[in-house]
């Protein structure tokens, strides 16, 4: 897909997420709409995958770390036909298969995540690995910005430098917002991109809802020889909504009916404009 495609489609899978949300009455609102751009670009143009083949052995991995934003992951998965996305409608349901966070029961996810601070170290194995095998896959790995608070996190940060994993992308959607307020007021992070670097990754800090910055970033991995990738996405928490953007409350709020028309109307309009312009492929 070109950028504007991508940018259009976006927008379609944050229409998506948010009818699944207040369908289900449940749903983390605000992260899946920061990340669905970064998701998009991934999923949709840079990640060698196959829907067909969601087991294949040279196939990308990506682990969404912040795995209570699966939203924007439900909805595209079942975009690009790794499920039925008549399934969307079960989301949280009892006996469905998606639920409330990434469950690797479903074809494309590589491992349950939820409990913060876990999927780096799991991508950092799945990376070495890689080089173990020789293998051409690379592994990519989308953190929260409050997840950068657990340990865990910068016990694999510095594996992936130790073993000089030039195959790994980690990626933050810093929004700098948590479920109880600012990231700078719950545990001060800044200045975040200096930490990353000083444990040996190479650090590119970007728009993280600016589609042509996000793929020129990923289109350009390895950025260097021998070091790991820390793409920081500075995104606006509740992107493409503007009653929910940078609104605490918005962390896990399911739109009530008023909330739900107004937001896609507004998305409707974005979209539109895209079709209008030729841009929908």
């Amino acid at each position: 897909m070109e950028i504007s495609a991508l940018q259009a489609k976006a927008t379609q899978i944050r229409m998506d997420l948010l009818q699944m949300i207040a369908q289900a009455q449940t749903g983390h609102t605000g992260g899946s709409l920061s990340n669905t751009d970064i998701l998009t670009a991934l999923y949709y143009r840079v990640m060698n995958i196959d829907p067909a083949s969601p087991k294949a052995a040279d196939r990308d991995r990506f682990i969404l770390s912040k795995g209570h934003s699966v939203e924007s992951l439900w909805s595209i998965l079942a975009d690009r036909g790794f499920f039925p996305k008549e399934e969307l409608a079960t989301f949280s349901k009892f006996g469905t298969k998606l639920i409330g966070h990434p469950n690797n029961k479903v074809p494309g996810i590589e491992m349950n995540t939820g409990a913060l601070g876990h999927g780096l170290a799991v991508a950092v194995g799945m990376a070495l690995a890689a080089k173990k095998d020789s293998a051409a896959y690379r592994t990519y790995c989308l953190m929260g910005d409050g997840e950068q608070a657990e340990g865990s996190v910068w016990e694999a940060a510095m594996a992936g430098s130790h073993y000089k994993l030039d195959n790994l992308i980690g990626i933050i959607d810093r929004n700098r917002l948590q479920i109880s307020g600012s990231t700078e007021d719950v545990m001060g992070l800044d200045p975040l991109e200096d930490k990353w670097a000083a444990f040996g990754w190479h650090v590119v800090s970007i728009d993280g809802n600016d589609m042509q910055a996000l793929i020129e970033t990923f289109e350009a991995v390895p950025a260097m020889n021998g070091k790991p990738t820390l793409v920081m996405a500075n995104t606006v928490k509740g992107k493409g909504v503007s009653f929910a953007e940078n609104v605490p409350h918005w962390h896990h709020h399911v739109p009530n009916q008023v909330e739900l028309e107004k937001a896609l109307a507004e998305l409707a309009a974005t979209f539109d404009n895209y079709e209008q312009k030729g841009q929908v492929r």
